[in-house]
């Protein structure tokens, strides 16, 4: 077996979809960034929230070098990653009934505060509990899902809802059902997941947008530096001190 052929393989899949969701989703990126922008400057609060592996791509864009320093993590005991044990518990409590409104409830979100949720399938109680009470709470949602689970799978929820029922804006991943995007002879199961490397682009490729439209509006964008860089330390305390009341992850 031609181990450097699977490994191309997988470039080229995870480059594939790269481009699709650049050409297909473009309206949807510029639709967030721009609800996005418009919540920074009507000094609203971001959150982003994923449970299991989604949650990499909601860390991905929460305090980090480049990225917006007003977008928080609304963190769900237990869900975000695979340090809990067994990790098959953080799968277990994806399909709850409650939680979300138990976590929603304890949060300092608040109507007019833009929340980001990402969940590959879309299909379990939490995102999509998440999503409906967010939204009766006055907040607006921006999913990123696969929306190809929405026709091949049943839905764990009791309305039969996905997440890309309940979303403002929905970002389409692209992403097959089973999240596998390579098969080979003597190897029994599809294997090569992209939904991280897609689903964090996707973000990233709206944050970017947003911090133009920000500019373009004459607004300086509140973004992190390194702190592995001289000065950057200097300048994240300027940015925590000016926006503190709308960071969380320092409190």
């Amino acid at each position: 077996m031609d181990g450097n052929k699977l490994a191309d393989q997988y470039f080229d899949a995870a480059i594939g979809l790269l481009q699709r969701v650049r050409d297909e989703e473009s309206e949807s990126v510029a639709a967030a960034a721009a609800l996005i922008a418009d919540t920074v400057e009507a000094d609203g609060r971001l959150f982003a929230f994923g449970a299991g592996h989604s949650s990499l791509a909601a860390q991905d864009i929460v305090y980090r070098a480049g990225g917006l320093a007003l977008m928080n993590l609304l963190a769900v005991p237990g869900v975000v990653g695979v340090d809990v044990m067994p990790a098959t518990l953080g799968s277990a409590l994806e399909r709850v009934d409650g939680l979300a409104g138990a976590v929603l409830d304890t949060s300092p979100a608040k109507a007019g505060d833009v929340l980001v949720i990402i969940s590959l399938s879309g299909r379990n109680a939490l995102p999509v509990e998440m999503a409906m009470n967010a939204r009766a709470l006055g907040l607006k949602v921006i999913g990123v899902t696969s929306v190809a689970y929405a026709t091949e799978t049943r839905s764990r929820h009791a309305s039969g809802t996905f997440l890309k029922d309940h979303c403002d804006i929905v970002l389409d991943s692209k992403i097959t059902v089973g999240d596998a995007e390579l098969t080979a002879d003597g190897i029994e199961a599809p294997f090569g997941p992209a939904s991280s490397v897609v689903t964090n682009a996707l973000l990233q490729a709206v944050m970017a947008r947003a911090a133009g439209d920000l500019a373009a509006r004459g607004i300086d964008p509140p973004l992190l530096r390194s702190g592995n860089v001289d000065g950057g330390h200097d300048w994240n305390g300027q940015i925590f001190a000016r926006y503190g009341d709308r960071i969380f992850y320092r409190q």
